[in-house]
């Protein structure tokens, strides 16, 4: 099952390869009118939207969230763009992964490429992890180093990054649904 929130390019990239696309029983939305459902959609993949305004607060959010993604039993909830941090219950309750903008434990959260600018790196990248209750602080999965070029701004690094991100995820994902063991240790691939 795969969690998006926006244009759902690395939905896409998971809906076309070959091993992944068919193991997607369902894909998930805080924003109803994203084009990652409309992607999903195309594909044949069932979807569903829990949007924030539609629930009280967010503890019955997250409920609602996780009761739609237990009625499909997934295996494994790869956020592919989702923005929306989850309550330290859902994240207990699923096995879930995500793919961070950095290499991770360095800026996390949401604005991890203008940080990574700001800060004068010359080296940031991708890492896929598994999530945890922090913000971008579980266990690392497996990394890949991109350089911070000296005219990079954030679009043009953001850009390298994502071209560095989607096969890195893919990969991983596709470790996850055929290890015999969970994976939880750091694969740098620089």
């Amino acid at each position: 099952m795969a969690l998006a929130s926006g244009s759902g390019s690395t939905l896409q990239a998971i809906l076309d390869d070959p091993e992944l696309g068919p193991l997607v029983v369902a894909a998930g939305t805080d924003r109803p009118d994203c084009t990652a459902m409309t992607r999903a959609e195309a594909a044949g993949v069932p979807t569903f939207a829990r949007a924030l305004r539609d629930y009280p607060d967010r503890a019955a959010w997250n409920a609602g969230l996780a009761e739609a993604i237990a009625s499909y039993e997934p295996d494994l909830v790869v956020l592919a763009g989702f923005m929306r941090l989850l309550a330290p219950e859902v994240v207990r309750r699923f096995r879930i992964v995500n793919t961070h903008p950095a290499l991770s434990p360095a800026f996390p959260g949401a604005h991890a490429i203008r940080d990574a600018l700001a800060a004068g790196a010359t080296e940031t990248g991708v890492t896929v992890h598994w999530v945890d209750e922090g913000v971008d602080t579980g266990p690392i999965i497996v990394q890949q180093a991109v350089p911070v070029l000296p005219d990079d701004d954030e679009e043009s690094l953001r850009t390298r990054i994502q071209a560095a991100e989607k096969p890195l995820y893919v990969q991983a994902i596709r470790r996850l649904c055929t290890a015999a063991e969970p994976i939880n240790t750091v694969e740098n691939t620089r």
